[in-house]
């Protein structure tokens, strides 16, 4: 089983466990939402661009309770739970090299929200993929930084990203928290934050991400 199939089954599982109206990281969202938005990403193209377009946001946002509506809950927690859909599942690598960072960061979206979570030790090989993806695109996830973050990997390498000039912050962590800070989960994230204590606080509250 891929790290993608592997994340959305656990991700299905745990939406069935905790029902529709459970917390999300994601804000206003609860987990009738969230599966909603993970059926429309991946079968409604037509919708997808308002997910980072603010323009297009509103028709996203129409088309996403359309799916609550004719699916229900149950539904939607089996078409997460079946995909994936559309083009990544015509497309051979496409699932995994895209849907298992989605799918993780999602999963801990729910994980998170309850009472009690804990964290937990990801496979090796996939902590090795999420930095590999955060080295490569660590700029485009933190562009809207604003002050200079240096990523350390704990024991292995270090990642640049936000503006070259000005003061500068250190976030370090295994590759998992690095990856749900960057994606805008800084409060949430198991990492040491250390810097000059304002450019922190202006990290902290950046919308990082996406």
């Amino acid at each position: 089983m891929t790290h993608a199939r592997a994340e959305r089954a656990a991700l299905g599982d745990l939406f069935a466990q905790l029902g529709p109206d459970a917390p999300t990281l994601c804000e206003g969202w609860t987990t009738f939402d969230l599966a909603a938005h993970l059926v429309l990403r991946e079968s409604r193209p037509d919708a997808v661009g308002g997910i980072a377009l603010k323009p297009l946001a509103g028709y996203t946002a129409s088309v996403q309770e359309s799916l609550k509506a004719k699916y229900g809950y149950p539904g939607l927690v089996e078409l997460v739970r079946s995909g994936p859909r559309g083009l990544y599942g015509l497309i051979p690598g496409l699932d995994e090299a895209v849907n298992a960072m989605e799918f993780f960061v999602h999963h801990e979206d729910v994980r998170r929200a309850q009472p009690g979570w804990e964290p937990r030790e990801l496979p090796a090989d996939l902590e090795k993929i999420f930095w590999r993806r955060l080295r490569r695109g660590g700029r485009l996830l933190l562009r809207r930084s604003p002050v200079g973050v240096l990523l350390h990997r704990t024991g292995d390498g270090v990642a640049l990203g936000g503006p070259r000039g000005g003061p500068r912050v250190e976030v370090a962590g295994p590759a998992g928290e690095l990856l749900l800070f960057c994606f805008g989960r800084q409060r949430h994230a198991e990492v040491d934050v250390t810097g000059r204590d304002a450019a922190v606080a202006r990290l902290m509250d950046a919308p990082l991400g996406v």
